[in-house]
């Protein structure tokens, strides 16, 4: 799950091969191949893309955060975000007007939990820092509400081991919205 999420939103371009990868096939035609043992170039495969453990759902969600991102279709403008913790990476990606902004958080430890505060270049990414600002997740659907450069996240590979956040930079409240009686 976290080499999906590295590879769709590192580069501007990637692929992967569909049902062998969502289902997670893994066992190799002999040991030290990297080809399956029940590939389908050798018979004609019926897959349950259904099944327990499928990623069917996760790709989806990181392909339509790459649709609805246009920072997550460009390279040139990858910006590695410092983190306390060695077994986590962030980075971030702005479009040229800084209109979309996405910060992904990656845990890189398929075992356990980890955390750590990130400190994010605001001023790169056009966030005011004296403000606060909303993050959403686009995998999960959790907003959060951080405030300056400095943030905790907390990565469990079990549920989920990335997040892949839109930067949204006003928070609407009560205020801000008009009632008619």
């Amino acid at each position: 799950m976290a080499r999906l999420v590295l590879a769709a939103t590192l580069g501007a371009n990637y692929g992967i091969y569909g049902p062998a990868f969502e289902l997670c096939e893994s066992v190799p035609r002999e040991p030290g191949s990297e080809e399956y043992r029940d590939s389908e170039k050798y018979e004609i495969r019926h897959w349950d893309l259904d099944r327990p453990g499928s990623l069917r759902s996760l790709i989806a969600a990181v392909n339509g955060a790459r649709r609805a991102n246009p920072a997550l279709q460009q390279d040139w403008n990858l910006v590695f975000i410092p983190v306390d913790n060695d077994e986590l990476i962030c980075y971030a990606k702005h479009t040229d007007d800084g209109s979309n902004v996405v910060i992904v958080a990656v845990n890189l430890d398929t075992h356990h939990v980890q955390s750590g505060w990130i400190e994010a270049p605001l001023e790169t990414l056009g966030v005011d820092r004296e403000h606060p600002y909303q993050v959403e997740d686009l995998l999960t659907g959790a907003t959060y509400r951080w405030n300056g450069p400095r943030n905790y996240i907390q990565l469990d590979p079990k549920a989920i081991p990335a997040h892949v956040f839109r930067v949204r930079r006003w928070i609407r409240s009560e205020r801000d919205f008009e009632y008619f009686a």
